[in-house]
């Protein structure tokens, strides 16, 4: 698989020595398998632990170990790079190229916003600012209004809500849809829990000096975190930008027009003005606007077949 091979990319890399000390491995192992006794004349014992933490080797219920994918370790010892094996082509790396080769590039540069983003993240912190003043929420609600108000005017306001929970979770899934590299976030994932596996089996061999090297890969791997919530915060700021103004008109409509707006009849509870408390202070408005739109949010995935969070499988 590409993975071993960029496995056995990484562990040349940081150390050249193991090139040798691969070749001895697959020049001494029967049908893929091969044990200490075999090559510790020829390799330290911390070449063997690193090639079993980095999953090159990996243990078998009798003696020694197991070769993973042998074809693309041999490849890779021969020089061919990782990124042609992922290919199954043959393309050589040149002696002094040391860069690895990823499918995902992960580097923190590629996950910075735009200034787009930055503006937008911007507005939205500034629109939050009318849930508690006045005069903005009444000036956003009064300009969103002059297209809402016919819909308000057309319908009761249960299905008003309705219908923005439609657009609103639509336009949010195709936000997330292409604002989203979750390809990106996958390759976050699954190199945090490459590290946690490979802790695990440093810690079961009591391999102090592998314990000791994953850490310090642990701590650089910190920014990881980093990546991850800007990958997924970035198509949140959008969707707040747009959604604000939509929450705004309501609980604008709520406060101008009180008992003109009718009732909501709620199962278990009975029936209910918009501004009483279902949840606590959570009022019955929010709630049936949250239900619309998380039932419509998952429609709208399953029928456009949109996947908004990582794939690690």
């Amino acid at each position: 698989m590409a993975r071993t091979a960029q496995r056995v990319e990484d562990l040349i890399d940081e150390d050249p020595d193991m090139r040798d000390a691969l070749r001895t491995v697959l020049d001494r192992a029967e049908d893929g398998r091969v044990a200490w006794g075999d090559v510790s004349d020829d390799l330290t014992s911390g070449q063997w632990g690193r090639l079993i933490e980095r999953g090159v080797l990996e243990k078998t219920d009798g003696e020694g170990c197991e070769i993973n994918d042998p074809g693309d370790v041999a490849a890779v010892v021969g020089g061919a790079s990782a990124a042609s094996v992922a290919d199954g082509g043959t393309t050589t790396a040149s002696a002094t190229d040391t860069s690895t080769s990823s499918d995902v590039d992960i580097d923190d540069e590629d996950s910075s916003w735009s200034v787009y983003d930055k503006m937008a993240a911007v507005g939205a912190l500034g629109l939050f600012a009318g849930y508690s003043l006045p005069n903005i929420r009444n000036a956003i609600a009064s300009a969103l209004d002059i297209g809402l108000g016919p819909l308000e005017q057309a319908l009761p306001f249960y299905a008003v809500i309705l219908v923005l929970a439609l657009f609103t979770g639509l336009y949010s899934t195709i936000l997330q849809d292409n604002l989203m590299d979750t390809s990106k976030m996958a390759k976050y994932q699954e190199r945090l829990q490459e590290i946690q596996e490979r802790e695990k089996e440093a810690k079961e061999r009591d391999d102090e000096e592998a314990l000791d090297r994953i850490q310090e890969e642990k701590m650089e791997a910190m920014g990881d975190n980093l990546g991850m919530f800007k990958e997924q915060f970035r198509p949140m700021v959008w969707i707040m930008l747009l959604t604000i103004p939509v929450f705004l008109w309501m609980y604008w409509m709520i406060l101008e027009h009180p008992g003109e707006l009718g009732s909501m009849v709620i199962p278990l509870v009975g029936e209910r003005e918009w501004t009483a408390g279902v949840a606590g202070p959570i009022q019955v408005w929010i709630v049936w606007y949250f239900l619309c739109s998380m039932g419509f949010t998952q429609v709208i995935r399953k029928t456009f077949n949109i996947q908004t969070t990582p794939d690690t499988g």
